[in-house]
């Protein structure tokens, strides 16, 4: 409703249809089903235009238009999975009126679905019933929504980003002529980025809520002010409310974040207190480390080249490193590891930065060498832990034969090109 009263609004003449007649006549005499700030004005005023119309009919709609949005329900099941049963209803209704329809129809998915659904399952379905082909026929796009109940009419007319998920730039030609009014940004990508982004924005807000009312838990129970800390962590829009850390990378480490992270969930359980979403960080974290150790062994290569000891770049900080622990497990699993790193000399190592190397791996100094050339060259594997090296450096020395594991997600141009296989962890 709210996207055929903002559509309808901006100009665009809107068929809206649904399986309940009561929806219908409402639409049909100009008032809105649905009780929603702004909609019903909206509405009614693009009636008196002559710009809303309904049908319980998909056929008329769909031969009385350029383009169907499919904006269905997808509950969830018992299970957790989501029932498409809705949207395969819709699919097989519209492929079969796009069938006697001639001329070019735009099918555009706003139902949330996971990635891959347009493809398996919308696509499909619109082909066999239509007995036409998506791309030449026809065109199928993902537009997810992101408005809020309470604020859905704002949300749709001032957005922070509108996506444009095709499998080609020139099928989003409707969406991009409906869409060229936006304030913000557009963004336009290939089908199953655009669906999976609407999962990643609700998991971040749920994640957000739940970190503030455990801070907020955690923080009342120690006789600490929610809303003083909330409000100063919340002012940090350099690392806190910012892009910063939001890039699929390697574990984190540190003399920090491990150790503060295990003190609040310690303080925690003293108090009695369960916070699973503060508790659950290093799980995670050590769970992203199996992966990168998981996706080496599963190459079978034996001979490995660690590039990068310490937990970051330009550090020679191995506290609690994750690319320490990579190392430990490799060795467990029988394989010869060489490692370099830049600013890593067991020579120069002091204080409680040598204690955590020599009790994590008593013999560091017989793996570690200064030689790039030399460890790269002897490796079937090369492990990317760092930004030290650069890629010309690495093309003199690595052949075809190699595998790559990146783990920091090297920019492309920052990546050493061969025709070897190049792995991510999670990209």
């Amino acid at each position: 409703m709210v996207t055929a009263a903002c559509l309808a609004h901006k100009g665009s003449r809107v068929i809206g249809v649904d399986v309940n007649a009561a929806k219908v006549d409402a639409l049909a005499s100009g008032a809105s089903p649905m009780v929603e700030p702004q909609v019903g004005e909206l509405i009614a005023a693009s009636h008196r235009a002559g710009r809303v119309h309904a049908t319980t009919d998909p056929d008329v709609a769909v031969h009385e238009s350029e383009g169907t949005f499919l904006c269905v329900g997808t509950p969830g099941l018992r299970n957790g999975g989501v029932d498409l049963s809705h949207l395969e209803t819709v699919c097989r209704q519209i492929g079969t009126a796009l069938r006697t329809k001639n001329g070019f129809h735009s099918i555009v998915l706003r139902s949330t679905v996971l990635p891959g659904t347009t493809e398996t399952v919308v696509v499909p379905i619109l082909e066999e019933a239509s007995r036409k082909c998506a791309g030449s026929d026809f065109a199928v796009c993902v537009n997810p929504e992101f408005m809020r109940e309470g604020t859905a009419v704002a949300d749709f007319l001032n957005p922070a980003i509108t996506v444009i998920g095709a499998t080609d730039p020139s099928q989003s030609t409707l969406l991009r002529e409906l869409y060229a009014w936006v304030p913000g940004r557009v963004f336009e990508t290939s089908l199953r980025p655009a669906e999976m982004l609407k999962y990643a924005c609700n998991a971040w807000h749920g994640l957000k809520v739940a970190f503030a009312n455990e801070v907020g838990t955690l923080s009342k129970a120690l006789g600490v002010e929610p809303a003083t800390v909330l409000e100063v962590f919340t002012a940090d829009t350099k690392l806190n409310i910012s892009p910063s850390y939001l890039k699929p990378g390697f574990a984190f480490g540190g003399s920090c974040l491990p150790k503060d992270l295990r003190a609040l969930s310690h303080r925690g359980r003293e108090l009695d207190l369960h916070l699973p979403l503060l508790e659950a960080v290093l799980p995670s974290n050590q769970a992203h480390l199996q992966r990168a150790v998981d996706l080496i062994l599963s190459t079978g290569k034996k001979k490995i080249a660690v590039l990068g000891l310490s937990f970051k770049s330009a550090t020679d900080d191995l506290r609690e490193s994750p690319h320490v622990q990579l190392v430990k497990r490799l060795l467990g699993e029988g394989c010869q590891v060489r490692i370099w790193d830049h600013n890593v000399s067991l020579g120069q190592l002091i204080g409680s930065n040598r204690r955590y190397i020599e009790e994590t791996i008593p013999h560091i100094g017989s793996l570690l060498s200064g030689n790039l050339e030399e460890v790269v060259r002897g490796a079937e594997l090369i492990v990317l832990g760092t930004r030290e090296v650069s890629a010309d450096t690495l093309r003199r020395y690595i052949h075809a034969e190699q595998v790559i594991v990146d783990l920091m997600n090297l920019a492309k141009d920052s990546r050493p090109t061969t025709s070897g296989i190049y792995k991510g962890i999670c990209w």
